[in-house]
């Protein structure tokens, strides 16, 4: 009786100890939260931003950096009498939300509300002004909504405790099969296994719950069916799904294997299953939106399983084997170990040099954005992990941590009192705009844009240039009878000239969006004063050629 008690005894404590180093790294995510990130910015706009039209535009076209999906009824165009004038749904195609408006309205400052959701899940919102006439006050829109601070702070908490489950079943099924001496009970790792089980079932079903005021900038009581059936059919709910599916599947399958009877088979079915779970937290985070989403997901998976066997293996480490394992079975675990940790530690820096590279973009950028500055300091707390680690490296090579294991202990919970520190800091980071499209924004909300009306004998032809800067250039055009009504054009050109420094017409494709409305994409590569020229064709025989002078900085 007295052995029971001082083994559960000894249980307890560990666990004690255990939840303790994971709740000291919780204030990190339990920061004040600041307005929700979005990972997708709106790239341009038609009207453009604070411009006076002569004219109502048909509609409203919003381009942003990559695809979004709509939130119902978060699209909206406010007259200035203080009426919504959008018809119907916005149409999204892609990157580009067109949304019709009525036409028959009053003159003076319009405002374009909006709340979309980028490509990784994260919520857009936003809002700006044109004008028709002549500026006035600004309407105002009751009906928009900002995500609550609380849910936004609740996210990252379940992003930290699914990286807490995801290690804590990792260390155990990989020292188990691995290191684990044959005499020793395999008691105690099982239930970290299952507590690590539990954790990422419990955080990944937090998620799908908290998606949907996420997404629909309502509080934790808001959600319903209709809006967690939106969740559920995305991207991201589908890869939540997954990861579900393989939590029950390794449930099922890691009873036997954690008491050492399983098959050959179990432990092939297994490791499938651990890459394809491991594959489910780059789905349904920024990689899946990046640049190059597939090199970008294929490195966060790297990132991710030397993360998880690292620290889950310094766990096992500090909890079990250096407690319980005597002199001659430290002496064989700890040079394997120590390899392991080796490669482990080895493809976190390339994974993590590659994220870097595709997120941040620039040098300016790491010092520059949230994001590259919660990089720094993540990268400065894996140096402090670093040195710790060749420490304990060190004592293995000597030969002296199997024969004093309680330094060796020492120096391990150090290195893995920092790394969940680290593990923290992760956690913010996936909810942080990344810093190339902090710095995208940033660029547009200080750009500059060209409007102008250009009248011919059949039409007049109002073009707008966005941001009118060296670099990529959109370009709207609208086309209108002389008498103010939308004017319906059969071929559309258009080209681009610099020919004061030599550059001949560039021809800008462009995409007619409706009858009398067309944009395009074209990459100026210098400052200058461009001349661009427009022909119109309304009919077999009826076109005519405009041009006019855009200074780019």
């Amino acid at each position: 009786m007295c052995s029971m008690t001082a083994a559960t005894n000894r249980w307890t404590s560990r666990l004690a100890a255990i939840v303790g180093l994971f709740l000291a790294a919780l204030p990190v995510v339990l920061l004040p939260a600041t307005a929700a990130s979005a990972h997708a910015v709106l790239a341009s706009t038609s009207p453009v931003v604070d411009s006076v039209l002569p004219n109502a535009p048909a509609e409203v076209v919003l381009t942003f950096s990559e695809s979004v999906r709509q939130v119902p009824d978060r699209v909206r165009v406010i007259s200035p009498d203080g009426q919504r004038i959008d018809q119907g749904e916005p149409v999204f195609d892609g990157a580009v939300v067109i949304i019709p408006v009525d036409q028959q309205t009053t003159r003076g400052t319009f405002l374009v509300s909006y709340r979309v959701i980028s490509a990784d899940g994260h919520p857009v919102s936003g809002g700006f002004t044109y004008s028709v006439g002549a500026p006035s006050a600004v309407p105002t829109d009751t009906g928009g909504a900002e995500t609550d601070p609380v849910v936004s702070r609740l996210i990252q908490v379940s992003k930290f405790l699914g990286y807490v489950g995801l290690l804590l079943i990792v260390g155990p099924a990989l020292v188990l099969s691995m290191l684990w001496p044959r005499r020793l009970a395999r008691s105690g790792p099982a239930r970290v296994a299952w507590t690590g089980l539990g954790l990422v079932a419990a955080a990944t079903l937090a998620a799908i719950w908290l998606q949907a005021p996420y997404v629909t900038g309502g509080g934790l009581g808001t959600v319903d069916g209709a809006a967690l059936r939106d969740v559920l059919g995305s991207g991201l709910g589908a890869a939540l799904l997954v990861r579900l599916g393989v939590v029950a599947a390794v449930a099922v399958l890691l009873r036997p294997y954690l008491a050492g009877t399983e098959g050959r088979s179990d432990r092939i079915l297994l490791g499938v299953l651990a890459v394809v779970g491991a594959f489910t937290w780059p789905l349904a985070g920024h990689p899946a939106a990046s640049p190059v989403p597939a090199v970008s997901v294929v490195v966060d998976v790297a990132h991710l399983a030397g993360m998880a066997v690292w620290l889950g293996g310094l766990l096992m480490l500090a909890v079990f084997l250096l407690r319980q394992a005597d002199e001659r079975e430290l002496g064989a675990i700890l040079p394997i170990w120590s390899r392991w940790a080796a490669l482990a530690v080895c493809g976190l820096l390339l994974a993590g040099t590659v994220q870097a590279l595709i997120e941040v973009g620039t040098l300016g950028a790491l010092f520059d954005t949230t994001y590259g500055r919660l990089l720094l300091a993540k990268i400065g707390l894996f140096l402090v992990v670093l040195a710790v680690a060749a420490y304990s490296r060190q004592l293995v090579r000597n030969r002296t941590a199997a024969g004093r294991p309680g330094r060796m202990r020492q120096a391990v919970i150090a290195e893995l009192a920092v790394t969940v520190v680290v593990l923290a800091v992760t956690a913010v980071l996936v909810q942080t705009t990344p810093a190339r499209t902090a710095v995208a924004d940033d660029l547009r909300a200080t750009s500059n844009y060209f409007s102008a009306t250009l009248d011919s004998e059949i039409y007049s032809l109002q073009i707008e240039v966005d941001p009118a800067r060296r670099g990529n250039n959109s370009v709207h055009l609208y086309a209108y009878t002389p008498d103010n009504r939308p004017q319906p054009v059969i071929e559309w050109q258009a080209t681009a000239a610099l020919p004061a420094s030599g550059v001949e017409p560039i021809e800008i494709p462009l995409l007619p969006l409706t009858d009398n409305h067309a944009t395009g994409e074209i990459s100026l590569p210098t400052a200058g004063d461009w001349e661009f020229q427009i022909t119109v064709r309304i009919s077999e025989i009826d076109q005519a050629t405009v041009s006019t002078t855009v200074e780019i900085n």
